[in-house]
């Protein structure tokens, strides 16, 4: 490979360095990060569980998180209620086809939410609309809403708790919720079972 192939190889890994070093910067992004799993430990300790959604990449996030509570983590331990409510591909299309794709999440949340539970929304812009009627219906149950999102909020910014990784980067962005995503689990994890 040319040296131009290396040095393009090195920016894009140096990006996503950089945006993980303005998290780590920033206390109020880690204080929200470590409050979310205080949430997340306490929904799942009162016998609740989280439900997760996205579009695209963001769905493949929200399924990968969902599947290192309700699988394991770093310890052998007992699995913990965590689903990403678009793997049921029949309701999923038959929603989208019957009413809306804008539907789709807002009605998984009326069939499967309680209050006390928790509602983590992976969405790089803030503004994908099936997230943002699904928080709106979350909040009227009871639910407790978390956001990821890229630099601005979007839409999301009423979440109950928004993180917000500091970049305007779609793929860095990305990145950064799964890092993001694995620091809850590895940390709710430890909080639950670490005794055991």
């Amino acid at each position: 490979m040319d040296s131009k192939g290396l040095n393009e190889i090195k920016r894009i890994f140096n990006d996503s360095i950089d945006v993980k070093k303005e998290i780590v910067a920033d206390a109020r992004l880690l204080s929200i990060i470590d409050e979310v799993a205080v949430i997340v430990t306490q929904c799942f300790e009162q016998g609740g569980k989280v439900l997760l959604c996205g579009n695209g990449g963001s769905a493949s996030d929200a399924q990968h998180i969902a599947a290192e509570f309700t699988g394991r983590f770093y310890l052998d331990r007992e699995p913990l209620f965590a689903e990403a409510l678009h793997v049921n591909t029949s309701f999923l299309t038959a929603v989208a086809n019957d009413y809306s794709f804008s539907e789709v999440y807002s009605r998984s949340v009326k069939a499967k939410g309680k209050k006390g539970d928790v509602l983590i929304g992976l969405s790089t812009s803030g503004n994908s609309e099936n997230i943002v009627k699904a928080f709106k219906v979350s909040q009227e149950l009871g639910l407790i809403t978390i956001g990821l999102t890229g630099n601005s909020g979007g839409e999301m910014m009423d979440a109950d708790y928004l993180i917000n990784v500091p970049s305007l980067d779609t793929p860095r962005i990305q990145e950064a919720h799964i890092t993001i995503g694995h620091v809850i689990c590895e940390l709710v994890e430890k909080k639950i079972f670490a005794n055991d």
